[in-house]
């Protein structure tokens, strides 16, 4: 009906567009930085992650609309309106929506409006939207090492182990 095909596989629903879904709003919150065709990962706002000196590492892009107490390393991060992140986020693309406490290192970060952030950001550019709020201090990358995510898990693992 309406020039609709039924969905082939029951198993799998079709993604909902509606505005009330908080995934959907939160991946359309991304950068444009993002590459099509790369995998998503979404801590989803039924999830915490809580721990000691860990760190989260992912490839590709990550939004988080749950919690997350800990470091981020990702080449596009994404935190939902309803997402909290205690810890550092570094990436190549930051994008707040929710909460920070923690420093946010990158090329490009980005606070939208309802963005809460408690920490230092280290950035190549840098985009505050009307309404954001910011407590902490800004400065600029003075060499990409600063702000690029770190992918050896051995060398992460050595630098969150030692005293």
């Amino acid at each position: 009906m309406f020039g609709r095909t039924p969905n082939p596989d029951p198993k799998f629903p079709e993604p909902r567009s509606s505005g009330a879904d908080p995934l959907a709003r939160a991946s359309t919150s991304t950068t444009s930085g993002s590459v099509p065709g790369k995998q998503t990962s979404v801590i989803g706002p039924d999830l915490s992650i809580i721990g000691r000196k860990i760190t989260l590492v992912c490839k590709s892009t990550l939004i988080v609309t749950g919690e997350v107490v800990g470091n981020i390393n990702g080449i596009e991060v994404t935190v939902g309106e309803t997402g909290k992140v205690t810890g550092t986020i570094t990436a190549r693309n930051i994008t707040v929506d929710g909460l920070v406490k923690g420093a946010l290192k990158a090329e490009t970060v980005s606070l939208r409006a309802t963005a809460k952030i408690d920490g230092d950001i280290v950035q190549k550019n840098l985009v505050i939207v009307e309404g954001a709020k910011f407590d902490g201090s800004v400065r600029a990358a003075k060499h990409p090492s600063e702000y690029e995510p770190e992918f050896d898990i051995a060398r992460l693992t050595a630098a969150t182990t030692t005293p």
